[in-house]
């Protein structure tokens, strides 16, 4: 595996674990920003993600209005060269995650839907068409498949990170599963970044609190 190359590791590989970070600050109950490893399925990490460095303004904002603040994200591979990047728009209603790549060529984006009683998202490509579905029965709050009408191309889940992990900070871990062998290197970037995007909106304390 070339580990210089972000894209191409992630068109190989047919799984992909995000591994948020521990931050010590949220020992104590301080929302710090968000950093991610990315990793093969055999624990190889191949990339990182994680907030920019917060100015006090922002980091203020993070305390008190969490998700629905206008956040960034910034995606690198092994070496620190960058691979993406997401921008989330302030917003109290059906959030919104653009992407782009490493050249600001925007590759699309994620929209979230108004559902009863389950959480619903369009992938949304560059072209303005929806080219799949997100939904996560309340039954299965920690399980997102991912489908192109009745077929499903990849799914989306929480894994256990650990007592101390989860009892005392909000640090989650996700993989995702690419079923479909046809999946683009577009398509599987947006795959990941709406498994972060997942994180911030449902799993950190402020999405909940």
């Amino acid at each position: 595996m070339n580990r210089k190359n972000f894209l191409q590791t992630l068109v190989e590989i047919e799984e992909v674990y995000v591994r948020q970070k521990v931050e010590i600050a949220e020992l104590f109950g301080y929302e710090s920003r968000n950093r991610y490893s990315i990793q093969t399925g055999d624990g190889r990490e191949f990339g990182h993600c994680k907030e920019p460095r917060l100015d006090w303004q922002n980091a203020l904002m993070r305390q008190f209005f969490g998700h629905w603040r206008t956040f960034d994200l910034i995606g690198t591979d092994h070496l620190g060269q960058n691979a993406f990047h997401a921008h989330h728009p302030h917003r109290w209603f059906m959030q919104h995650l653009d992407l782009f790549s490493s050249g600001d060529r925007y590759l699309g984006c994620l929209q979230q839907r108004f559902a009863w009683l389950e959480k619903k998202f369009d992938y949304i490509d560059a072209q303005g068409r929806t080219i799949a579905t997100m939904t996560s029965p309340i039954w299965h709050p920690w399980i997102f498949p991912v489908n192109q009408g009745s077929r499903k191309i990849a799914v989306i889940e929480k894994k256990w990170s650990g007592a101390l992990k989860e009892i005392f900070t909000d640090a989650d871990n996700f993989r995702v599963k690419f079923i479909d062998p046809k999946l683009t290197s577009d398509q599987k970037l947006l795959l990941l970044a709406s498994a972060i995007f997942v994180d911030f909106l449902y799993f950190e304390r402020a999405a909940s609190s």
